[in-house]
């Protein structure tokens, strides 16, 4: 008989709707049934696509007698970490202070006022390996609820007298200045990995803002180690097994130091960034290699992570048929099995299938030979061995489609979607794909008409067109962030106010109560212990860095009072940490990078035809320039650094580039305004 998650929307919390635990979804409920029958809570927090939630939930959930232990002793809360972040963050901030570890499945003990006193991740159904069987902690916890409730208690208010005080705290600031800056550059050049790039050991994370800093640093100081430790963690991690080789895209991490074996699961959070981060990479560089990562894979997420009505869905698990990767790897035999003889060899030298395999007794495909050495090898060259394996993917591609899929999170989670409009909307432009344009467009319409109301109120997820949850900061700010590309993309004034507006209610609702920064819920969220404040960036960019982010761009585009300085604000009181830390304030740093650069705006004005001006724009990798309109019904007077100027005598379009309060003459062709874009009078 179905659970009271049978009526919830969250494909997570969906699939646990048939366990024998009588699970409650958080709620003013569950917590009262705990109050009144004078029982801890077992929060157990998840996601759709974790491997190991899925192992848990099978092993414990799914199993009568835990699940009756759980019953008698518990009021048991399933909790979807994508569709409450806020939840998440609070217990797992708690769990790490306690334990000094934490991930996922996380689950935390509470008293009936929601504090925790204990928690853990992962444990098996019986003792092993050294770790206690869940059915053990159970019985622990009871026993210990039982005798010696009043040190339960004791443990509680410490761990909440520390979240409250990391929540309200602000730390001790310093001056924006280039040190802050290379010295983090410092920091990460003794963390970076030279022979297979990325930051630190196994497992490995492509840390998307920190390869964001690095492209803002290398662009404002001409850094060539910014540059290479791009490259070197851009080049192998396209090359390794974290690379989706047939359908594109990128698993989560990677599990050892050299980027082969992944966590197989796919994040829409992740692929987005790093759309964003391989175009700009392109745009430096003009590495062609680069250009086939973000065309393959915005292909797979208009092919396999958007929605009917145009939104794009969370995740794709990494197991299928209750195997880890079994949709992905390939034996040498399954490929003979595709291909003709000639085109198989190619793809298992290429790739390096072999008989003994590098995952479990299969493959996992990454570019063990390149292109240049087959061709060498094969007595062929490059063009030709790229066309044959072209079609040799397309066939395998084809096959693997054929298999038993991983499940996909169906949620539509507005902060995820505000990466995708950004990356979707640049690289449409950029790499003249219209349809890429076009989709990020049908997403921002369906979130604004269906998750965004009259007032500002904003929705964390819609899933199948049903709208959930409040919107967290990250949802209010990442959504703003990518309306402005979108603006950028279009000229469309109407994403530049919409964006404008979604700031406004950051500033209105989420303000933090020294004034710095930002909270992570909003001033008429519900209730929690604490109300939290996330101040660092990881694998997702925390809501503090893109929101300050969006407030400096819209400073540049509407002369916007106190934008800019709440902005340096907040850089200013995390300029230590984000020095000595810089893997834990990439997105940051990200935006000092702003504060450090002459800021540009460029504005497009006229009735005429700016599409060619555009598209010059977009081809170039300019962080610190601003890309703005001024078109019949939006006219250059609404510019005051334009000071109404007219447009050039006979011209119906024309390119204008300023800095500060003042403008240079204004261009009339794209080729003026890359010229002018190099030139250093425009740097001045």
């Amino acid at each position: 008989m179905p659970n009271r998650l049978a009526s919830e929307t969250s494909p997570y919390l969906l699939q646990h709707k048939e366990n024998p635990v009588d699970w409650f979804p958080w709620g003013e409920d569950a917590l009262q049934r705990a109050r009144a029958e004078d029982k801890p809570i077992l929060v157990s927090i998840g996601y759709s696509a974790c491997h190991w939630c899925h192992v848990m939930a099978h092993e414990s959930f799914e199993n009568e007698g835990i699940a009756a232990l759980m019953n008698e002793h518990f009021i048991n809360i399933k909790v979807d970490r994508e569709e409450r972040p806020d939840i998440d963050s609070i217990y797992m901030t708690a769990i790490q202070a306690m334990s000094g570890q934490g991930g996922w499945p996380l689950n935390v003990f509470l008293t009936s006022d929601a504090v925790p006193f204990f928690g853990g991740t992962y444990w098996p159904p019986t003792d092993r390996q050294g770790m206690p069987g869940f059915p053990r902690v159970l019985e622990a916890i009871h026993k210990t609820w039982t005798t010696n409730r009043d040190g339960l208690q004791q443990s509680a208010l410490q761990v909440l007298g520390y979240l409250s005080a990391s929540a309200t705290g602000s730390p001790a600031g310093a001056a924006l200045s280039e040190t802050i800056a290379d010295r983090a550059m410092e920091r990460l050049t003794i963390q970076f990995d030279r022979n297979h790039g990325g930051f630190g050991q196994a497992p490995k994370f492509p840390q998307a803002s920190v390869l964001e800093f690095l492209l803002r640093h290398h662009r404002r100081t001409g850094s060539s180690i910014a540059l290479e430790m791009l490259a070197t963690t851009l080049d192998r991690m396209a090359s390794g097994g974290i690379y989706d080789h047939l359908g594109g895209g990128f698993a989560r991490y990677s599990v050892d130091g050299e980027w082969l074996v992944p966590h197989f699961e796919k994040m829409l959070y992740d692929n987005a960034q790093l759309m964003s981060i391989y175009l700009d990479a392109w745009r430096v560089a003009g590495n062609q290699a680069y250009q086939k990562v973000v065309e393959e894979t915005a292909d797979w997420v208009l092919r396999e992570m958007r929605s009917p009505d145009g939104g794009f869905y969370a995740a794709i698990d990494a197991d299928s048929e209750g195997e880890e990767g079994k949709f992905y790897v390939w034996t040498p035999d399954e490929i003979d099995d595709v291909l003709e003889p000639e085109a198989a060899d190619l793809i298992k030298l290429h790739y390096g299938v072999t008989q003994s395999g590098n995952f479990e007794g299969a493959s996992i495909l990454h570019i063990s030979r390149p292109l240049g050495d087959l061709a060498v090898t094969l007595g062929s060259t490059e063009p030709e061995i790229g066309s044959d394996l072209n079609n040799a993917r397309a066939s395998l591609l084809a096959t693997r489609d054929r298999r038993v899929r991983p499940g996909t999170d169906t949620k539509i989670i507005v902060s995820w979607n505000g990466l995708a409009i950004k990356a979707l909307a640049s690289a449409g432009i950029a790499l003249d794909r219209p349809d890429l344009v076009e989709a990020a467009c049908v997403a921002a319409n369906l979130i604004v008409e269906q998750g965004l109301s009259a007032d500002g109120h904003l929705v964390r997820t819609l899933t199948s067109g049903i709208p959930a949850g409040d919107g967290m900061l990250e949802d209010y700010a990442f959504l703003a962030d990518g309306l402005l590309t979108l603006y950028s993309a279009s000229g469309e004034h109407l994403w530049l106010e919409r964006s404008s507006a979604l700031a406004t209610v950051i500033r209105d609702r989420f303000v933090h109560t020294d004034g710095t920064g930002f909270f992570d819920t909003s001033s008429t969220h519900e209730a929690l212990i604490i109300r939290p404040r996330d101040l660092q960036d990881g694998a997702i960019p925390c809501g503090n860095s893109v929101a300050i982010d969006v407030l400096f761009t819209l400073a540049q585009l509407s002369e916007t009072a106190g934008m800019r300085q709440t902005a340096e604000d907040l850089l200013s009181s995390i300029g230590p940490a984000m020095a000595e830390h810089p893997t834990a304030f990439g997105r940051f740093l990200a935006v000092l990078e702003r504060t450090l650069a002459h800021e540009r705006q460029v504005v497009l004005a006229g009735d005429g035809s700016l599409q060619g001006f555009r598209d010059a724009f977009f081809a170039r990798y300019e962080p610190f320039a601003t890309l703005g309109y001024a078109v019949a019904e939006h006219d250059i007077a609404a510019w005051p650094t334009l000071g109404g100027r007219p447009l050039p005598a006979g011209a119906s379009a024309a390119a204008y580039i300023c800095q500060g309060m003042s403008c240079l003459p204004p261009v009339t062709t794209p080729d003026e305004l890359v010229s002018l874009l190099d030139s250093d009078l425009a740097d001045s």
